[in-house]
């Protein structure tokens, strides 16, 4: 399936009516479906679903290894796509002690959690002794548009990717309707590359709240840019797990909220 579909529009401007066709995200039910019981059903891009079956079983703390995953199944249905999983028998006992069904639409982040104490767990602390220049954050950011086909042909959808300070490039990146999406996509596709997140930091394009920190503690990754501006709550986690956050990423400028201890500002930028 496409991450895009090309649909029949009207375009009404001031000066004149046309028909035409445009490119849209498309959006499908996927359901994350564990020794054959469903766990939660996420509306999503119908992409990278391996990455999205391993990031999201990390993320929600089911597996902590791929191996943890002994089968994985995508099954094409009429209405969505499953991902059939079959975990190990020790990972498959601590999932009955917890699980948990739920429906997330495209923003949801927290869906079917079971209490307060849940949604503001807080995340592993961060220890990474990470050092990035301000400039290669500038680099970043502006690389991250030419890593977005889906959103350059529909103007749509997000992206998550993660910058490695040592190849001093993006080594992945992941699209997806929903920004956790594009965040899980992107942390199967670093566990199932053995990829060490803590030599690196994720670059989004999404504003960031709680569990978009929280998912980035997991993966042991200690620094968050974003385009767009942080929640309060978000600062306040990340800052407590000695996390760098920088939001409102801009091609002359962006902010940083906590620990900027881990950005060596550029000799040209103080001039």
């Amino acid at each position: 399936m496409r991450s895009a579909v090309r649909v029949r529009r009207r375009l009404i401007s001031r000066e004149r009516a046309e028909a035409g066709e445009r490119s849209i995200p498309e959006e499908t039910p996927i359901a994350f479906t564990y020794d054959r019981q469903t766990y939660a059903v996420m509306m999503a891009s119908p992409a990278d679903l391996e990455d999205f079956a391993y990031g999201f079983s990390f993320t929600e703390g089911l597996i902590t290894k791929t191996g943890d995953i002994t089968d994985l199944e995508i099954l094409e249905l009429d209405k969505g796509i499953e991902l059939r999983m079959t975990l190990a028998e020790e990972r498959n006992e601590k999932l009955q002690s917890r699980a948990r069904r739920f429906a997330g639409p495209a923003g949801c982040g927290l869906c079917g959690i079971e209490s307060l104490e849940e949604a503001v767990a807080p995340p592993p602390t961060v220890g990474s002794m990470l050092k990035v220049d301000s400039g290669t954050v500038f680099r970043a950011m502006a690389e991250l548009r030419r890593h977005q086909p889906v959103n350059a042909e529909t103007r749509g959808v997000h992206a998550a990717g993660f910058w490695s300070a040592k190849k001093q490039s993006f080594s992945a990146v992941r699209e997806d309707v929903g920004r956790h999406n594009a965040l899980d996509k992107l942390a199967g596709a670093l566990l199932r590359a053995n990829a060490d997140a803590a030599e690196g930091f994720l670059a989004l394009t999404s504003r960031v709240s709680i569990e978009l920190v929280q998912k980035a503690a997991v993966l042991g990754c200690p620094m968050l840019v974003a385009i767009s501006v942080p929640t309060a709550l978000a600062l306040k986690t990340a800052d407590a797990a000695g996390f760098t956050l920088a939001a409102i990423a801009r091609d002359d400028s962006f902010e940083v909220f906590t620990h900027s201890e881990r950005i060596e500002v550029s000799a040209h930028a103080l001039v």
